[in-house]
C-alpha cells in the first residue's frame, strides 16, 4: 500500500481518546467527535459526571455542542479507552515550587498509555514542553511500559495546543495547527488527521523538537514584550506620566505594537518561559532577556500593591482595617481560569498592610470557589462601602458597569483602574 492510501484506511478507522479534559482537552475532543468515534478521558470522576450531563464547568463549550458531537463519550474508566488507536495528551505542565518544570502529569500519561497501546497506534502530544521533551522523555516512557519500540510498532506526534480560553472569535477550528511526528509517516498522518477538523489548516514542522520549540517561543516572545511595558509603566510611574496617554500617542505610528502593562498570569505565558529557560541553562547558556523579562512580570504585583498604598498614606487614608473590594480573581478576561492568577497575589501583597478585601467575579464557578475557600468570595457588593476598589480583570461584566463602578467606594475611596475600563480621570483613579 502507499502511504497515501495507509493513512487513508488510518483516517476512516480512526478511534480517539483524548486524555486531559480542561481547557484544551475538552474543545479537541468536542471536534474530533463530530467526525471520528472519541473518548474524553479524565482522572477526575466529578468532571466526567458533569460532562455527562452536558454540562461545562469551565463554560468554554456549550450543551449545544456537546450534543453536536454525535460520536463523543466521557470515562474515566482506562479500560475504555484499551480500543482507541489514537491517543491524544493534552494534559498540563506547570512549573513546581522553584520555578522548574514539573514534568509528572505527562510522565504519569506517558506510563499510563504505555500499558494500553498496542501495534499499530498513534500517540499525539499537545502539551507544552520544552524542545526534547517528547523525545527524550516521553517516548522512551511509552516503550518502557508497552515493550513496544516507536516508528516500528507504534508511531507518535507532537502537535502544540494553540487554545485561548474565552476567546470566542478564535476557537479551536480557527487557530491554524501545527503538527510534527516521529517519522514522515507519522509526521503525514498527523498532519491529515488535524487537518480534518482544522479549518484554518495546519503547518507541517520539520521535527517534533522544531514544533516544540514553535509552541514554546509564541509565548515568551509575549512576556518579553509585555515585560517591555511593565518596565515602561514603572518608569513612567516615577516621572509621574500616564501610560495610557504615552501609549496611545506612540500607536499612532503603523508599526508600534501596543499592549498595555498588567499582571502576567494564567498556565502559558507566566509558565512557559520557564521551560525554556530550564533547557537553555542545561544546554549550556543562559537567556539573560527571557530571564530578566520574567522578573519584571513577575514583580508587578508587589510594585502595583506599593504604588496603592502610597497613594493611600498621600491623601491620608487608614490604611490597616480598611474594606477594599478587588473585582476579578481569574486570570484573564471571560475565563473562569483561576490557574497561576497573578490577582491573587496582588490580594495577598495587599492584604499583608491589614487591608480586609471582599473578591467579585462572575465567572468563577463552584471547581474555582472550593480552590479560593479562604479567600473572602462574595456574590454581591455593597455601594458606597469600600475604601478601596481595585479593577484587575476586565471582564465583559465590568466594561458594561463602565463608570458604575465608582458606586462601590464610600466618600474618600480610592480606585485602581488596571484596564482602564473607567472614563473618568480623577486624583482618586489610579492607573498603571
Amino acid at each position: 500500500m502507499t502511504t497515501d492510501n495507509i493513512i487513508s484506511e488510518k483516517l476512516k478507522n480512526a478511534s480517539i481518546a483524548i486524555i486531559g479534559l480542561g481547557y484544551v482537552g475538552l474543545p479537541l475532543s468536542v471536534e474530533f467527535g463530530k467526525k471520528y468515534k472519541t473518548i474524553g478521558f479524565d482522572l477526575d470522576p466529578k468532571r466526567i459526571k458533569e460532562l455527562l450531563r452536558e454540562v461545562d464547568s469551565t463554560r468554554e463549550i456549550s450543551q449545544e455542542a456537546l450534543r453536536e458531537s454525535c460520536h463523543l463519550t466521557f470515562s474515566d474508566s482506562i479500560e475504555k479507552i484499551k480500543q482507541s488507536n489514537i491517543y491524544i495528551v493534552t494534559v498540563p505542565t506547570p512549573i513546581d515550587n522553584h520555578r522548574q518544570p514539573d514534568l509528572n502529569p505527562l510522565r504519569y500519561a506517558s506510563r499510563l498509555l504505555g500499558g494500553v497501546i498496542k501495534k499499530g497506534d498513534t500517540v499525539i502530544y499537545e502539551s507544552t514542553v520544552y524542545p526534547g521533551a517528547t523525545e527524550e522523555t516521553c517516548i522512551p516512557l511509552l516503550e518502557e511500559a508497552s515493550g513496544l519500540s516507536v516508528n516500528k510498532d507504534f508511531d507518535v506526534g507532537y502537535s502544540p495546543e494553540r487554545i485561548n480560553p474565552g476567546d470566542r472569535d478564535r476557537p479551536l477550528t480557527k487557530i491554524k495547527k501545527v503538527t510534527s511526528g516521529s517519522s514522515q509517516v507519522a509526521s503525514d498522518f498527523v498532519d491529515e488527521l488535524y487537518k480534518s477538523i482544522i479549518t484554518a489548516g495546519t503547518f507541517k514542522a520539520s521535527s517534533i523538537k522544531v514544533a516544540e520549540a514553535s509552541k514554546i517561543i509564541e509565548n515568551t516572545q509575549r512576556d518579553v514584550n509585555i515585560a517591555l511595558i511593565n518596565e515602561l509603566a514603572i518608569i513612567f510611574s516615577h516621572l509621574g506620566i500616564d501610560t495610557k496617554d504615552v501609549l496611545d500617542a506612540a500607536s499612532t505610528k503603523w508599526n508600534f505594537i501596543k499592549l498595555t502593562p498588567g499582571l502576567v498570569g494564567g498556565h502559558c505565558i507566566s509558565v512557559d518561559p520557564y521551560y525554556l529557560l530550564h533547557k537553555s541553562i542545561s544546554a549550556g547558556y543562559i537567556p539573560d532577556i527571557i530571564r530578566k523579562s520574567r522578573e519584571i512580570n513577575d514583580s508587578m504585583a508587589k510594585f502595583i500593591s506599593s504604588k496603592i498604598i502610597k497613594k493611600m498614606i498621600q491623601r491620608d487614608m487608614s490604611v490597616k482595617g480598611a474594606k477594599a473590594l478587588c473585582l476579578g480573581v481569574t486570570f484573564k478576561e471571560n475565563c473562569s481560569d483561576t490557574r497561576n492568577t497573578k490577582s491573587l497575589e496582588l490580594i495577598e501583597e495587599i492584604s499583608s498592610y491589614g487591608i480586609k478585601i471582599d473578591i467579585y467575579d462572575p465567572w468563577i464557578g463552584h471547581k474555582e470557589a472550593s480552590n479560593l475557600h479562604k479567600k473572602n468570595l462574595i456574590n454581591n457588593p455593597q455601594k458606597s462601602h469600600y475604601d478601596l476598589v481595585l479593577i484587575t480583570v476586565a471582564h465583559r461584566e465590568f466594561i458594561a458597569m463602565g463608570d458604575e463602578i465608582l458606586s462601590f467606594g464610600n466618600l474618600g475611596a480610592l480606585y485602581f483602574d488596571m484596564k482602564n475600563i473607567l472614563e473618568v480621570k480623577r486624583d482618586d483613579i489610579l492607573r498603571l
